[in-house]
């Protein structure tokens, strides 16, 4: 027993470790997981804000020879990392603790005296108390994503949870101010060098710092020598991105090979314009953190941490004062951002609560042992409170089953020809997770994949140049011409923007046009369904497209053209979210276009093929009622 008492921190997130691997993905997921283990293994530079210290560490771990497929193996280290995040948070609340019982302790006056008497806890309560809290955030529905599969945000939250734990201890220390508070800086220096959310964090060091040195001339030391010591760590790690950008990478997103490209890159330009987009942008995403936090942490969590919230205003107005202002910021900053998926940019926000948390089992603890005068109902009460967010959270959270992503972009490459060309910008569905499996697998690497989207940007026609040279050269003029409008446009100068869209089109359109010689072309079915609907988009001359397995594929003149008659297989999960709906409802509605293809040349038979495997497999997907009767279904 004395042995789980001093090492219960290990014990408990071995445990949640433990519990992670059972809803690890076994391969690539929605957005940029794909991407994101690519770089990992290739040693390649992300999307911004370039994630150097992640792509480092992970190409490291994957050097690792476990026997598991690589993605595998990046997922498992996000477990890693989620787990580790889970030790250092219990050592936050260890430290947080000792820093309420030190002032319990220095209090002079009666008054104080009394109300510091009636929140004494024993070591029992206060073990079963963090460990309920670690549980609570190791088991909300956003920091278990986490843990799943290889993201930024698993390595973020272990860092996170180091910056609190530093500036905690900074605090409470009786040593050498500026040696504490060099730790809290170099812990940003990590922090920053792998997500810019570091930044969320930065009240909470600083209303401690302040409580503690005071706004002096010392404190003012104190500061410049942390920055003296934690700049240079972040320049460091961060040089990473234009010495390997020098060498060319297979993904050189930004290719941050010059001051301009880096900076434009490591401060995530591209992004910004979503970032206080507008106050109807805000509102939305505060509605939608105010809808979903009780589901993080269920109603048992939220009603413990608000009775921890007003139980720590009465016992330590600094700390809670520190939380709350972290909270706010994190949570008021992070809505400003007006993105998909901007659930993990909340996550010190949930951290926070957790810590509220703590406070309310505290409380809790306490009463119903005077109450009860016993222990004996009291921890298996508690026991199963503690479980309760990873009963509840578990099936939407699990992706031990998902191999959707996967099995979706093998059945798209598979379904052209060799050297196929296809323009497309499912980056969250496809184009991420090709990423993976035609660099890291080596799974159908003769496929030229274009990104509608990235054909925006300067630096990707450098990526397309070192990759698929044979393909892109043919449009040297095009692009170039395109280059030049779109320099003022990257200087954030005045630009044409006619000109500048009128070559961005002509890129897209004699992509096609200069290839389809030699390759076959095809575009994503939203390309089709977007673009070419408002005219942004348009094919060569004398070509049309047709319904071609997942894709549309660009064909000359009118003739029937026929195709493989679906028999591919997708792999879908018992629990679905809106990528897996996508996916489902894509695939459904293609087929249903060839049916109509079909239809128009009156192979019937054919098109009854095509729709009953959408009714098979999509049974919630609405076909047109005309094309069912067209085809005497």
């Amino acid at each position: 027993m004395n042995l789980l008492k001093k090492y219960f921190s290990a014990f408990t997130s071995i445990i949640v470790f433990i519990i992670y691997l059972f809803t690890l993905a076994p391969s690539v997921i929605q957005i940029d997981s794909g991407e994101l283990a690519t770089v990992q293994y290739i040693l390649g530079i992300a999307h911004p804000t370039g994630y150097p210290l992640f792509t480092m560490l992970g190409f490291l771990f994957l050097q690792i020879p476990l026997g598991l497929r690589k993605i595998t193996q990046a997922n498992l280290l996000a477990a890693i990392w989620s787990a580790f995040a889970i030790y250092f948070f219990i050592k936050v609340l260890i430290v947080l603790l000792i820093n309420v019982e030190e002032k319990k302790n220095n209090v002079v006056s009666k008054k104080k005296q009394k109300t510091v008497a009636a929140i004494k806890f024993n070591e029992d309560q206060k073990i079963f108390s963090i460990i309920a809290a670690a549980f609570f955030l190791a088991f909300s529905k956003t920091f278990w994503m986490q843990s799943t599969s290889v993201e930024v945000y698993s390595l973020q939250t272990m860092l996170l949870a180091l910056i609190l734990f530093f500036s905690l201890k900074a605090f409470g220390s009786k040593e050498e101010s500026s040696k504490s508070w060099s730790l809290v800086g170099l812990s940003f220096a990590f922090g920053f060098s792998n997500h810019m959310t570091t930044l969320l964090a930065i009240p909470f060091a600083a209303i401690l710092f302040f409580f503690k040195e005071k706004l002096t001339t010392s404190s003012i030391k104190i500061i410049f020598k942390t920055l003296v010591l934690s700049i240079p760590v972040l320049v460091l790690i961060y040089l990473y991105l234009p010495i390997r950008a020098a060498q060319n990478p297979i993904m050189n997103w930004g290719n941050p090979i010059n001051f301009e490209n880096f900076w434009r890159h490591f401060t995530g330009r591209q992004y910004q314009v979503w970032l206080f987009a507008s106050f109807e942008a805000t509102k939305k995403q505060l509605g939608n953190f105010v809808s979903n936090f009780p589901s993080e942490f269920t109603i048992v969590g939220l009603f413990i941490g608000l009775i921890g919230f007003i139980f720590l205003y009465k016992i330590d107005k600094k700390i809670f004062l520190t939380t709350l202002a972290t909270f706010l910021f994190a949570v008021l900053y992070s809505v400003n951002y007006d993105i998909v998926d901007l659930d993990s940019y909340f996550l010190l926000a949930y951290m926070i609560f957790s810590i509220w948390i703590l406070f309310g089992f505290l409380l809790l603890f306490s009463k119903l042992e005077q109450l009860l005068k016993t222990k004996r109902m009291i921890i298996p009460i508690f026991t199963i409170l503690i479980f309760v967010p990873l009963a509840s959270n578990k099936s939407e959270v699990d992706q031990s089953d998902v191999y959707t992503f996967e099995d979706y972009t093998k059945t798209i490459l598979n379904g052209v020809e060799k050297n196929s060309i296809i323009l497309s910008y499912q980056w969250d569905y496809f184009i991420s997770a090709s990423y993976y499996f035609q660099n890291v697998e080596d799974f159908r690497k003769d496929v030229v994949v274009v990104d509608k989207e990235l054909l925006r940007r300067s630096w990707y026609y450098n990526q397309l140049k070192r990759n698929h040279s044979d393909a892109i050269k043919k449009i040297d003029d095009e692009v170039n011409q395109f280059l030049i409008a779109l320099q003022p446009f990257e200087k954030n100068d005045n630009f044409d923007a006619q000109l500048l869209e009128k070559n961005y089109q002509a890129v897209m359109t004699n992509l096609i046009a200069k290839n389809i010689e030699e390759r076959n072309c095809y575009i994503g079915i939203e390309l089709f369904q977007n673009e070419m609907q408002r005219n942004e988009f348009n094919l060569p001359a004398g070509f049309q497209i047709v319904p071609y397995n997942l894709l549309f594929k660009v064909v000359k003149g009118n003739q029937y053209v026929e195709a493989p008659l679906s028999n591919f297989t997708i792999r879908f999960p018992k629990s679905t979210n809106r990528y897996i709906d996508f996916i489902k409802n894509t695939i459904a509605t293609i087929l249903t276009y060839r049916a109509a293809y079909e239809i128009q040349f009156n192979k019937i038979e054919r098109a009854k093929i095509y729709l009953e495997k959408v009714k098979k497999d999509f049974p919630d997907y609405i076909i047109p009622a005309n094309i069912l009767q067209s085809a005497g279904l």
